[in-house]
């Protein structure tokens, strides 16, 4: 009895194995596509306040799984500092080989930030250009067939580089341009 429980017991994990190693889900690939501030930052002392519009792709580059994406929420982040309030961006569902766009509209009402961040945004103003981070945290799903996994923490960075204009009165940033579109790096 014990031994034909311990073979089915190494059938079913020698299935299991089989199964993973032929369907392996591979992690999806986010590209920040754009970033188009709506109002201008207004550096105030120690605050920040601003608006801008980002525009995330993502693409499931697996051929036989899907991705739920059951909770996404999307912020911008300054030297590590979160400048914009998080904004839940709706669950999905996203096919094989399947590529979706968000573009959620994030912002920041005299968000305090540190005295140092403050005046290091200043300064990368003055000097042309300003580094933020555009980040999303959430959770996925992989599905095959009817079949549904458990929840996977998915955590992704995505570098926007924007050039800046001249600092116009009381430290308001009157011009930024998003550089170019960027690849995200992506953890699950």
């Amino acid at each position: 009895m014990a031994s034909c429980l311990l073979a089915l017991v190494l059938i079913v994990a020698f299935v299991s194995l089989v199964v993973y190693l032929a369907l392996r889900p591979s992690k999806p690939s986010f590209y920040l596509q754009d970033l188009q501030l709506r109002r201008p930052i207004s550096l105030g002392d120690p605050s920040l306040t601003a608006s801008a519009q980002v525009t995330l792709a993502s693409r499931n580059p697996n051929d036989r799984v899907g991705i739920f994406y059951k909770r996404l929420d999307v912020f911008v982040t300054y030297r590590d500092e979160a400048v914009t309030v998080p904004v839940s961006l709706p669950p999905q569902y996203q096919g094989h080989r399947d590529f979706t766009v968000w573009s959620p509209v994030l912002s920041a009402e005299s968000v305090p930030v540190a005295a140092y961040v403050a005046d290091a945004m200043k300064q990368d103003v003055a000097a042309g250009f300003v580094a933020l981070q555009v980040k999303v945290d959430g959770r996925v799903k992989w599905k095959v067939g009817s079949w549904v996994s458990g929840s996977y923490h998915l955590f992704v960075s995505c570098p926007a580089v924007l050039s800046a204009g001249y600092p116009g009165v009381n430290n308001t940033v009157t011009s930024l341009k998003f550089a170019q579109p960027t690849g995200c790096s992506v953890e699950v």
